[in-house]
């Protein structure tokens, strides 16, 4: 994410830059569908689940270096900015897309829990805009009104509701299913954020069909450093697909590392790169 108030330096490239950059669409997010559990309690995830909110938090700030440059997710309440690739503005802690629905969704519950709020008269524009790029019914104002409405703490809870609803929880409860732990359901949920799960070959269900067919998760009777493994595959293969994805980083330089060193709790400290930059978390 590109704004006025990142912490990197000048130089540092997020993925939304590149993405920016490339001018590449990318797919947008919807819920998931979990499967139903066949796997013994013994072969469920053991210790705290990324649903713990120590490791919740952990979640957040690593998505955000790769989203964001920054390990401050809870600045980008008010980031917002077209970035190019085709899906109208870009906004929020998770990037909600005026093009894709989920904007959408995010300002009709603003307008629900908080009736004649700053953002609540663009609600038909939003619906016309829906599927594409366009700006229609928004500019000149949209931009500046998400900023106030940023300030609002139900509109920041809003946001955080969202991106639970349609990223968050839904990659927890299946890689829960799949007897992950909290690196597995990491993995799945950075893949979520990314990939979206609509019906396309890169969408994050079709990235583990693919894993599927080269290892068995620990929920089957598989080794987990394995099948995660075979997972974090597929998922590079999906990233390459796509040239703003191309470059892999967040894979290999972070979700890779601390496969690699057994961390399958994603217990800290936790040291890690995206696209370049180094990230500490004690």
């Amino acid at each position: 994410m590109v704004h006025a108030d990142r912490e990197s330096s000048p130089a540092t490239v997020s993925r939304r830059t590149l993405v920016a950059v490339l001018g590449a669409a990318v797919a947008s997010g919807a819920l998931i569908g979990t499967e139903r559990a066949s796997a013994a309690p013994s072969a469920r995830a053991a210790g705290a689940g990324l649903d713990d909110p120590a490791k919740k938090e952990i979640a957040m700030e690593l998505v955000s270096s790769a989203e964001n440059s920054s390990l401050d997710w809870k600045a980008q309440y008010k980031y917002i900015e077209d970035i190019g690739d085709g899906r109208g503005y870009t906004a929020g802690i998770i990037g909600f897309c005026s093009g894709t629905g989920d904007m959408l969704d995010l300002v009709q519950l603003y307008a629900d829990r908080k009736s004649g709020n700053v953002l609540a008269k663009y609600l038909p524009a939003l619906r016309k805009v829906n599927g594409s790029d366009s700006h229609a019914g928004l500019d000149p104002n949209y931009p500046r009104d998400w900023r106030t409405a940023a300030k609002d703490t139900v509109f920041q809870q809003c946001q955080n509701d969202e991106r639970d609803r349609v990223y968050f929880n839904p990659a927890v409860s299946q890689g829960k299913t799949d007897g992950l732990r909290a690196l597995g359901q990491f993995c799945y949920y950075d893949a979520i954020v990314m990939h979206g799960d609509g019906g396309d070959p890169t969408s994050f269900s079709n990235i583990r069909k693919r894993a599927l067919r080269s290892a068995k998760p620990p929920a089957q009777g598989g080794d987990e450093t394995t099948y995660l493994n075979a997972f974090l595959d597929a998922r590079v293969w999906a990233m390459k697909q796509e040239e703003a994805h191309s470059d892999t980083s967040r894979v290999d330089t972070e979700q890779r590392v601390f496969l690699r060193k057994g961390n399958l709790d994603l217990n800290t400290p936790l040291d890690w790169k995206t696209y370049g930059d180094s990230y500490h978390i004690g």
